[in-house]
């Protein structure tokens, strides 16, 4: 089972972000609405007693509920050399120290539930788009045509831990247990 803690979205936003998305990129495989999230802390393939630990951990974090603003477009890329292809599309969220301090209270605790630390930097998004080979040119001129994106803000009270399963067109993600901020 692969598992990951995120915030679900309400269906007013999903419905706002979906509207984003559609045609005008070759080679973008768009992001069911369904799919949509924000991820706190992925974990990987984990065995039923390792998610049980998770679980346990998770549970005993406290903290309050609070809003966020998703707002502006951007891109990852590979890296590298100048001239390697954008492999995501998404759109960003205004800079919120309640969720960087929910982020980490999570991070550690699943540290000390056993599990490694998480080496990227946490950087909050939506993912819109995971994009093959998309031309640079189209995918640029698709931010910079929606990137005054802003939502209102939209009230936090809970975090998920989710399972991932591969599907046929696309992975499927089940909300396995929530757990709720004051």
């Amino acid at each position: 089972m692969r598992l990951f803690v995120a915030l679900d979205l309400p269906w007013t936003l999903r419905e706002r972000l979906a509207a984003l998305a559609g045609s005008g990129i070759p080679g973008a495989r768009w992001v069911p609405p369904e799919n949509y999230h924000l991820t706190l802390r992925f974990i990987g393939e984990a065995t039923p007693h390792r998610a049980e630990d998770i679980d346990h951990a998770l549970a005993g974090l406290r903290g309050r509920g609070f809003s966020l603003v998703f707002t502006g477009l951007g891109v990852f890329d590979r890296g590298g050399p100048k001239g390697r292809s954008s492999t995501s599309l998404w759109v960003g969220v205004e800079r919120n120290p309640q969720l960087d301090h929910l982020q980490g209270k999570i991070e550690t605790a699943l540290q000390r539930a056993g599990l490694e630390p998480e080496r990227r930097r946490f950087a909050p998004h939506v993912t819109l788009a995971r994009l093959d080979m998309a031309p640079e040119a189209k995918v640029a001129a698709f931010v910079q045509a929606h990137n005054l994106f802003r939502s209102e803000p939209v009230p936090i009270e809970h975090f998920t831990l989710f399972s991932s399963r591969l599907g046929k067109e696309q992975s499927v993600y089940t909300a396995e247990v929530e757990y709720a901020l004051a």
